[in-house]
């Protein structure tokens, strides 16, 4: 029997999608295989022609720890970039460029004869969870190559030279590289090359480039070898060579280890002890190999085996995304995607909201850190430059600040209200009361800024809207803002065109807070009762009986409200409301936002039923790719216009886990599996997109999508 659950505060939605159907008389699944069993999930082969990527990356990349570089695989074949890993991709400060193809190539030679790499059999070009591998199968030799991140700034790359013949064998050893300069200034400047000690060093200019390119001077990419060597540069290249032939008997190897270095700061060179990581090599290897293990049990956990790779893409895709902390960013978290541009530098609030939520599967405690790191800008009372704004949550955050320049940073919107939801959830993996603890009164601030700046008629239902910012200076700016707080920027249903305006907002003695868009929405309303009952289950975690009691109650209210006023009898589903009047806007069409409601658990039985019947008919939503943003029935219906019907795979997850807690198991089952099957490359070695054609199916705008990740983990 189906029934209303809106009073059931703080339920836990995201485990229950990795259950089959009928998991009572599920077989238990087979143990999965670890790290070595997931080769190449992600393609990570290709070797760049420019130092400037393309604005949507064509390599896919691997970096670890949060380090701001990466690198990938040469292609089989392109064999001059043999002996070397591609790049590394560094991130100056905002933006992705390429330091070089291969700025560390290995070469052996004997008795003056260099041994070409390119004579090896069938090279093999290897992925594995935490580890890049080469391996280059010679005449009486066999060479491998590994690279994995020892720390947030630090590769460590290793070589193993081993002696397969039946006489001992003595090689020289070196290493070339040359700079990939881009092409226009002051770019092109920006990097010079140094010989040092023991190795080779690259030093940036400062470069202020707003939209293009942002260095302090002070920025460092440096090589170190461990043991004694000899480093020349001529011009944009060098050569580094080992001071002593390397000699390996008959069926032994020999290892050669190295670290490669991103900074920027001296102070951050100070506290990154290489000759520490080169002297305990095989611990530093032993300790990574160590936590990738422990990552893949956790996220292919309880996962079907068919799954199993497209989730230990997810967690790649996760954290190679994963930035440490540098410049503003004070704690580590996920950038959208390191190969689009425009998502690489920076923190969004909604997306790390649901980050998070995927990320503590396999590693809770940088899922807190991803939070905090978004409520260090958590605006305080008393804030002098938008007091009225204490509690919101700024939309993102950057390595600047607009002070030192940063264009990206963005306080003239929040991002829809899904923090509580992520506490709780990151709680319910490794039991933390301590973070609850420190979160719930950020967490109430954030939730009280809402119904203070965000409801302009007081009735306890609010509308997304836009602060008080000289980016908001015109009716159309703020207009703009508050469909990008509603994390849905382009959708129908903020069209100007279609009556979308904004009001303003003012407090005590007509001071103006902010503006609201004029009409209340389903989505953001749902959210905040859902926020009611995830703030409920962290009060009565921590003994706030009298908050529990409270917060539970305005949860009922709000979703009463959301039901009275949103659901439209006639048509069967959930509608954004005009604000003079209350009436619904259905003539706007139908869009996926209709659904947060079963995801929140405000809707009665009778109306998550008629939801339902949406949800799966192939006219509406039940598209190849289930769930377009807007319905296929919609005038406004545009299968690439991003938030005009692609498919998101954080609405589909709301979508599913709403069809699931209302008891529709199977066609959340169903729908889900289509949606593997049909998203184009999802459960091949091809990136996860950001969004997909829902008609085609075709992978559109950026490649390897934090959150649809990290959401596709949720799913199972």
């Amino acid at each position: 029997m189906r029934r209303s659950l809106h009073v059931l505060a703080g339920l836990t939605l995201g485990s229950a999608l990795v259950l089959p159907v009928n998991a009572a008389a599920a077989a238990p699944p087979a143990r999965p295989p670890g790290p070595a069993g997931y080769a190449d999930v992600l393609d990570l082969h290709g070797v760049p022609a420019k130092a400037l990527p393309p604005e949507v990356s064509d390599i896919n990349v691997f970096a670890d720890q949060g380090a701001w570089h990466a690198y990938a695989l040469p292609k089989s074949g392109d064999t001059s970039a043999y002996g070397g890993f591609t790049g590394p991709l560094y991130i100056a400060q905002e933006y992705p460029w390429w330091l070089s193809k291969v700025f560390s190539r290995i070469t052996l030679s004997e008795n003056g004869k260099q041994i070409d790499l390119a004579s090896a059999k069938n090279p093999r070009f290897t992925s594995l969870p935490g580890v890049l591998r080469q391996t280059y199968d010679l005449p009486g030799l066999r060479l491998t190559l590994e690279l994995r991140f020892a720390s947030d700034r630090t590769a460590l790359v290793r070589a193993h030279v081993e002696n397969t013949g039946r006489s001992a064998r003595t090689l020289h050893v070196g290493w070339t590289g040359e700079l990939l300069r881009p092409d226009a200034e002051p770019m092109r400047s920006a990097p010079s090359l140094h010989a040092t000690a023991d190795g080779v060093a690259v030093g940036f200019a400062k470069v202020r480039k707003t939209w293009d390119y942002l260095t302090g001077g002070d920025e460092r990419f440096e090589v170190r070898h461990d043991g004694p060597v000899r480093t020349t540069v001529t011009g944009d290249a060098y050569r580094t060579d080992l001071a002593r032939p390397l000699t390996v008997a008959p069926h032994r190897s020999s290892a050669l280890a190295w670290t490669e270095s991103y900074t920027f700061t001296a102070a951050e060179r100070s506290r990154e002890n290489t000759a520490a990581l080169l002297r305990d090599a095989d611990r530093v290897d032993a300790r990574t190999d160590a936590r990738w293990r422990g990552y893949v049990a956790a996220v292919t956990r309880g996962v079907p085996a068919d799954r199993r790779r497209l989730a230990v893409k997810s967690l790649e895709t996760l954290v190679t995304n994963w930035r440490g902390p540098a410049g503003m960013l004070k704690h580590g978290g996920m950038t959208p995607s390191i190969t689009y541009k425009w998502f690489t530098g920076g923190f969004w609030a909604w997306d790390t909201w649901k980050q998070a939520v995927g990320t503590a599967r396999f590693a809770p405690g940088l899922a807190e850190s991803q939070i905090r790191s978004m409520f260090d800008y958590q605006v305080e009372p008393g804030s002098k430059s938008r007091p009225q704004d204490a509690g919101m949550i700024p939309d993102c955050v950057f390595y600047n600040d607009p002070s030192q320049g940063g264009g990206n940073w963005n306080e003239r919107n929040s991002k829809p209200p899904l923090a509580a939801w992520a506490v709780w959830e990151v709680y319910q993996r490794n039991g933390d009361a301590a973070f609850l603890r420190e979160m719930y009164p950020k967490l109430v601030a954030y939730h009280d800024w809402w119904y203070r700046n965000r409801d302009h008629d007081h009735d306890g239902l609010a509308e997304y809207g836009a602060t008080v910012d000289p980016a908001n200076a015109t009716p159309e700016d703020a207009r703009q803002a508050a469909a990008w707080e509603s994390g849905m920027d382009n959708a129908p249903r903020f069209d100007a065109a279609l009556g979308t305006s904004v009001v303003e907002n003012r407090g005590a003695g007509g001071r103006l807070v902010g503006y609201s868009l004029n009409q209340e929405s389903v989505d953001l309303n749902s959210y905040l009762a859902a926020e009611d009952g995830y703030l409920a289950a962290i009060a009565r975690r921590l003994g706030h009986r009298a908050d529990a009691e409270r917060w539970t109650a305005r949860q009922r209210t709000v979703a009463a409200a959301v039901r009275k006023a949103m659901y439209d009898p006639a048509t069967g589903f959930f509608y954004d409301t005009d604000l003079a009047s209350g009436r619904r806007l259905t003539e706007r069409g139908r869009g996926i936002e209709g659904a947060i409601p079963l995801w929140a658990g405000v809707a009665d039985g009778g109306e998550a039923a008629a939801v339902r019947g949406k949800l799966t008919d192939p006219g509406e939503f039940a598209t190849k790719v289930p769930f377009a943003t807007v319905a296929k029935s919609s005038p406004y219906f545009a299968p690439e216009e991003y938030w005009r019907g692609p498919v998101w795979l954080d609405q589909a997850y709301f979508a599913l886990a709403g069809l699931q807690r209302y008891g529709y198991r199977r066609d959340a089952a169903a729908l889900a599996d289509r949606l593997r099957g049909s998203a184009a490359g999802l459960l091949g070695d091809a990136p996860i997109a950001e969004n997909y054609d829902p008609v085609t199916g075709a992978a559109l705008n950026s490649t390897n999508f934090s959150w649809s990740a990290a959401l596709l983990l949720e799913l199972g």
